[in-house]
């Protein structure tokens, strides 16, 4: 857990390099279209038939009333708007990149002439102006107005929840485009100011959560993208996600929310899924601090005791900023909520309650590279793990139940603790995180494939290996030769770009150019690599599976022990006010029927050896009742996972009458927020 800091952090480097080579762009008048929001006029790209829409907003600002609050309509114009500029970066830290810069550039194995000149540069970017004013994405297209529409490809940035931002030039760049693609990045809100919970925030909620809002915003996105998309020559009915690293995160989280079904047709995640986030609105999961608690600790650092919602919206952004607390970053990412997460993402692949898509996923050989020397504890589940002997191989047996013999010889962490641990760090955090969705995902029913990224820079004096965002500039087709580029690399670019854009037209990444690549099965993966002497894309079966498999069985039993957790009541259930004393607390699965009466939608729950309860659930305005056909019908989006139906309300013991009531639909009732 406390690497996710150190990766936010490297995240923003790697797009500082980046930025370092911007291109001139003007209006042009074959990039002015109308749109549902209105006219908009994009600029022109280095190609003359790609065009880049900067800076469009896709919610209201979220500031006022509106920070610390679910995403708001976007705003609507009658004049042509110049898209022209990007949009504000949401709040962010600054100038904390501790060291990581300087061994990103010289792990390059670069001349010292060379690093200083990207030193130089990198340290004359001006960064884009921040705000909380920050709801912004842009769409690279050479289509726009078309009347045959172009699949979508919506980028998810990385940066641990706490950083980054759409118009990393890493991500502006025309490869994807040029393959047929219309190619959407966005922005979306980050740190305390997405992912903050706190019940005063809750309180003041229609729905009775806080914090996801960074979900949220995502998820707004792409309902933006239902909307305006086709405008832009984009195909709605055929939009993939992909993001690397939190962004990454980003997509499982995605795949994890009921809120999000319908709304994307594909996902990629590169290197990053959060099968093992195990946060709680409130309680505290397993170590990850729980929502309330860091953010009333927010609240007393701005001088808050007991505040409500509009006082804490009052306090300055900077200030906010200015007085986080000590390992905030830790708490800031998804949490179990009942509403945007039902259930943590773990759990949802884990019991299949996820939007099951065409998915590809991998990670890169040595994702531990850019974070074990700052941070040398190989298991996200220890702070710190012996370094050899008894001890290590007690801590070990702890966490991987029966696995600590096979980690230490696989791993030599007996005789090389620091080369053993880096290697470690990567396969677990990303590696069985990784497999484990896609699994989870082929076994829902919906096609995986998985691969491994093992290039490495050029230079024989490169100390990086395959690092942590390594393969970014080999999908986006947006290298920076300063940094070396070899023809392996020229030649990997093409062929991941393609299979990138081929998974985004039609769910299969195969097709000209890519060699053939089998669905994952468990244990085939698409071997990608350069400058090693070994094939540039070949199929291999099994990669480190020995080392993943004795690795899962941490997360595994970790799930398994949240579960414990949750049904012992360890964890408040922080839905519900009041709780009948007949309501068995551990089992909380019941089968009922959903009751239209009135105004009212009702759920008729019956469990074994219980009475049966009425329960206020969704008011007409969430759903509506077909009389003709008798059956609900649901807004777009509010539909549950496998009829898993969540709900707020205290619970009564008093038998209701339902005389005049229709009949809706069977369904699981789950008490588990």
């Amino acid at each position: 857990m406390r690497q996710i800091f150190k990766l936010a952090t490297a995240i923003a480097l790697m797009s500082a390099l980046g930025a370092c080579n911007s291109n001139d762009e003007t209006l042009s008048d074959a990039a002015l279209i109308s749109t549902p929001q209105g006219p908009v006029q994009g600029v022109t790209t280095e190609n003359p038939e790609i065009f880049n829409f900067k800076g469009l907003p896709f919610a209201t600002a979220p500031v006022g009333d509106l920070r610390w609050a679910p995403p708001q309509a976007a705003p609507r114009w009658t004049e042509t708007r110049a898209a022209d500029t990007f949009g504000n970066r949401c709040m962010q830290p600054e100038d904390v990149e501790g060291g990581f810069f300087k061994r990103l550039i010289e792990g390059h194995g670069l001349s010292g002439m060379k690093n200083f000149l990207i030193k130089r540069a990198v340290a004359a970017q001006d960064p884009s102006p921040m705000s909380e004013d920050c709801l912004y994405l842009n769409v690279r297209t050479g289509n726009p107005g078309g009347e045959t529409k172009q699949p979508v490809m919506v980028w998810i940035h990385g940066g641990g929840h706490q950083f980054g931002s759409g118009d990393f030039s890493y991500y502006q760049s025309n490869g994807l485009v040029e393959k047929g693609v219309v190619l959407v990045t966005i922005n979306y809100r980050l740190g305390a100011f997405g992912y903050m919970a706190h019940p005063a925030l809750s309180a003041a909620d229609e729905n009775g959560v806080s914090g996801n809002y960074g979900t949220l915003d995502q998820i707004a996105a792409l309902e933006w993208v239902q909307e305006n998309i086709a405008a832009y020559g984009g195909d709605p009915d055929n939009v993939t996600i992909f993001g690397e690293s939190a962004g990454a995160w980003s997509v499982t989280e995605m795949m994890a929310s009921p809120l999000a079904a319908g709304k994307f047709d594909k996902a990629i995640a590169q290197s990053g899924a959060s099968t093992y986030h195990l946060g709680q609105m409130n309680g505290n999961g397993l170590g990850w601090p729980s929502g309330y608690s860091m953010g009333e600790k927010v609240a007393a650092a701005v001088g808050l005791n007991d505040p409500t919602a509009a006082e804490l919206r009052a306090v300055s952004a900077n200030e906010i900023m200015a007085k986080l607390p000590e390992k905030a970053d830790e708490a800031f990412h998804h949490i179990r909520d009942g509403y945007v997460f039902p259930k943590n993402v773990g759990h949802a692949f884990r019991d299949g309650n996820i939007n099951a898509v065409p998915f590809m996923t991998g990670y890169n050989s040595d994702e531990g590279t850019l974070f074990f020397p700052d941070d040398p504890q190989p298991s996200v589940w220890d702070n710190d793990l012996p370094r050899g002997g008894s001890d290590m191989m007690t801590a070990l047996n702890k966490i991987y139940p029966g696995q600590a013999e096979t980690l230490a010889q696989l791993y030599g962490l007996s005789d090389d603790f620091i080369a053993g641990g880096t290697q470690m760090m990567g396969d677990e955090i990303f590696g069985v995180n990784i497999r484990y969705t896609a699994k989870a995902n082929a076994a829902a029913g919906a096609p995986s494939y998985l691969y491994h990224f093992s290039r490495v820079p050029p230079s024989e004096k490169q100390t990086l290996g395959a690092f942590h965002a390594a393969e970014i500039p080999f999908v986006f087709d947006s290298s920076e030769p300063i940094l070396g580029l070899s023809d392996d690399d020229i030649a990997l670019t093409e062929i991941m770009v393609t299979a990138w854009t081929n998974f985004a037209k039609t769910g299969d990444p195969n097709g000209e150019s890519v060699p053939n690549w089998p669905e994952s099965d468990g244990q085939n993966w698409m071997h990608f690599s350069g400058n090693t002497g070994w094939d540039l894309a070949k199929v291999e079966t099994d990669i480190r599976k020995t080392k993943l498999d004795a690795l899962e069985t941490g997360l595994v039993a970790k799930l398994d022990q949240l579960d414990a957790e949750l049904k012992i009541g360890i964890l408040p259930t922080p839905l519900f006010d009041d709780r009948p004393v007949s309501l068995p607390f551990v089992d909380r699965g019941y089968r009922g029927e959903l009751v239209a009466c009135g105004d009212r939608i009702l759920i008729e729950m019956a469990g074994e050896g219980l009475r049966k309860w009425l329960l206020p659930s969704f008011s007409a305005r969430n759903v509506e009742w077909d009389k003709y056909k008798q059956e609900l019908i649901w807004p777009k989006g509010r539909t549950g996972l496998g009829d898993q139906i969540r709900f707020r309300a205290s619970i009564s013991s008093a038998v209701q009458s339902v005389e005049g009531c229709g009949l809706a639909r069977e369904a699981i009732i789950g008490l588990d927020p």
